[in-house]
């Protein structure tokens, strides 16, 4: 299972509909979030998700719009009763920010919360897959981010096991965890019964940005682009001003990186009421496009190749 629920999809000033960035990936049961905007503890009750299995926090960048939330979030969990350690990653200054908030908040008495700087390139290793920081280019200093998956072993040949009279059994499943076997004084080798290496899947987080290399060469192939798409092409001199990214840019960089899902989100709050104005102008250049809603979920399948 991999899931992504989008709890705060706006730009620098919350609307009604919606609230301060904030993205939840449910990874079998792990939650990892991917920045923290002001209410996203409240956000994450709404949509249900539950936040005591959070084990990641990854910041892009310090603005209030991004980070206001991590107080906030610390001391739900810790009413609640967490114990578990929780790690907050992101760019420079990140541990200056944990450390103020230790005088801040009483959850650093009830559990462990650990801080990481991170710079582009860096990766943290998890249980079956990993997350990389990414450069980008914005108005502080500022990282993305992927999610990606340890490759999968391919399928297993049945018949072609059989053929090698391999017996089925134990034996299969030794050789689907790449042992070779023997069988009457003969070695049969993994491969021989095993398709092609299959991909994990991967996600890539733009936080906000202006469209750079980093970003496009780390999403080729993704299954999902989550991407700044803040404004139309009417104000593309004050996304180019602002380090923002407009819609259509977004759309051109997923086109260029061959993504299957392109997602803007960070809209600006001139189109809070009128988003189908960036889906026309991303979907001139990229078909498979959506425009981030509060408490949008999406579920990213597994694929053979």
């Amino acid at each position: 299972m991999l899931n992504v629920t989008f709890l705060g999809t706006a730009g620098s000033l919350p609307t009604p509909e919606r609230n301060p960035s904030a993205v939840l990936v449910n990874r079998e049961g792990e939650l990892i979030l991917f920045d923290c905007g002001e209410g996203t503890q409240r956000q994450m009750m709404r949509a249900r998700t539950g936040m005591m299995h959070l084990n990641y926090i990854f910041l892009t960048h310090l603005h209030a719009d991004h980070m206001l939330g991590v107080p906030g979030l610390l001391e739900t969990m810790a009413f609640q009763g967490r114990e578990e350690p929780l790690t907050i990653a992101g760019p420079a200054r990140t541990t200056d920010l944990v450390k103020t908030l230790r005088s801040l908040c009483h959850s650093f008495r009830d559990f462990e919360i650990r801080a990481l700087d991170l710079w582009p390139g860096d990766v943290l290793r998890m249980e079956g897959y990993e997350v990389e920081a990414l450069e980008t280019n914005h108005s502080v200093p500022s990282v993305g981010y992927v999610l990606r998956e340890n490759q999968r072993p391919g399928r297993f040949d049945r018949e072609a096991a059989i053929a090698l009279a391999v017996p089925p059994g134990p034996l299969f499943g030794r050789l689907q965890h790449g042992e070779c076997v023997e069988i009457d004084g003969r070695t049969v080798r993994p491969e021989q019964v095993m398709g092609s290496p299959r991909p994990g899947r991967k996600i890539v987080y733009s936080g906000d940005t202006r469209p750079c290399r980093s970003v496009e060469d780390a999403s080729r192939n993704a299954d999902l682009l989550i991407h700044d798409g803040a404004l139309a092409d009417e104000m593309a001199d004050w996304a180019r001003e602002t380090k923002h990214s407009t819609a259509s840019e977004a759309a051109q960089l997923a086109s260029r990186a061959g993504v299957r899902q392109l997602v803007l989100t960070h809209i600006s709050s001139r189109y809070s009421e009128d988003t189908l104005r960036l889906l026309q102008e991303a979907k001139r250049f990229f078909e498979r496009t959506l425009i981030a809603e509060d408490f949008m979920k999406l579920e990213i399948k597994l694929r053979d190749s």
